[in-house]
């Protein structure tokens, strides 16, 4: 039987296909879910076309990406063709079991590609799409990328004029066949297609979990315990008067940040609960908080989290 044919009814390995526009996070998104599934025990790795691009031509300006730019256009194409080998020698030469592929891959030509290289070596693909039309989030995300440098902004603006021209995103209709997930305006709405197998659910329920703009976290122990108080740790006991103390002042620097759809997470622990009913606020209690050994670690209290 040949290798694809014996990967194809197998465990075959993954190409994740990121696609859309620049400034929409597919970046982001490619390290968080590598990170992810490498922590489940998947091995993943990113190829990142862009840097291929960088080491392949010095970059000028937007005019590399102008659609009629016949000489960029062959190079793009080669730096693409550089990354897709790149893959193959991961996925089957180094044990790699999911590549993701984080270009923009706008149009049906290059996605085709992609496809093509997949069945040749067994792969499965799974697509990315990344849709964003809130000005605001576009803007957010260049800034960040370039820090208000005023020209290069602009630049990077008529490079995403460049894209638009030919973008071709995933039809509902013609693409029905492939497997896919698409993120409209960084996770208010999504659109999940033929979902395959372990990997790609997966990926569905962490993408769907996680959020692209900036969030704040606040890590808080409890307030001083009665068992403290005695010099012993453990147990479940309820705050002192200082803990109670504690608890109020924790409410008045919470109340202070001006925090918008905050959230509290607890452990099972009367302390911490107690803690967290200072603020005046709903509160999740979690039994993955409760402390884990009394002897060698604290019980971890509670999460305040900050929406956007």
């Amino acid at each position: 039987m040949p290798a694809c044919l014996y990967r194809l009814f197998t465990n075959s390995p993954t190409m994740v296909i990121m696609v859309g526009l620049p400034a929409r996070g597919k970046t982001y998104i490619s390290t968080k879910l590598t990170r992810y599934l490498n922590w489940i025990g998947t091995p993943t790795k990113v190829f990142n076309l862009g840097q291929y691009r960088r080491e392949a031509v010095s970059y000028k300006n937007y005019e590399f990406f102008l659609p009629d730019n016949m000489e960029a256009l062959h190079i793009r194409k080669q730096c693409a063709l550089a990354a897709l080998k790149d893959v193959h020698d991961y996925l089957s030469h180094e044990e790699g079991h999911v590549a993701v592929f984080d270009a923009t891959n706008t149009t049906r030509e290059r996605r085709s590609l992609i496809l093509q290289f997949a069945k040749e070596h067994g792969y499965k693909v799974f697509f990315i799409e990344s849709i964003c039309n809130d000005p605001g989030i576009i803007a957010e995300n260049i800034r960040f990328l370039y820090c208000d440098r005023e020209k290069v902004l602009e630049d990077f603006l008529k490079r995403i004029e460049c894209y638009e021209v030919n973008y071709q995103p995933l039809d509902d209709e013609l693409d029905s066949h492939l497997s896919y997930i698409k993120i409209f305006d960084v996770g208010t709405r999504y659109m999940v297609n033929r979902v395959q197998d372990h990997i790609q659910s997966r990926t569905v329920y962490y993408l769907m979990n996680i959020h692209v703009t900036p969030r704040s976290i606040y890590l808080c122990r409890h307030g001083e315990s009665e068992l403290n108080l005695r010099g012993r740790i453990g147990g479940d006991s309820g705050l002192s008067a200082r803990g109670k103390q504690y608890a109020y002042a924790l409410a008045n620097f919470i109340q202070s940040q001006g925090i918008s759809s905050l959230k509290v997470w607890t452990s099972h622990m009367k302390r911490t609960i107690q803690t967290a009913e200072a603020l005046g606020v709903p509160y999740e209690q979690w039994k993955a908080l409760n402390e884990i050994d009394a002897v060698r670690s604290w019980a971890m209290n509670f999460l305040v989290v900050k929406g956007t």
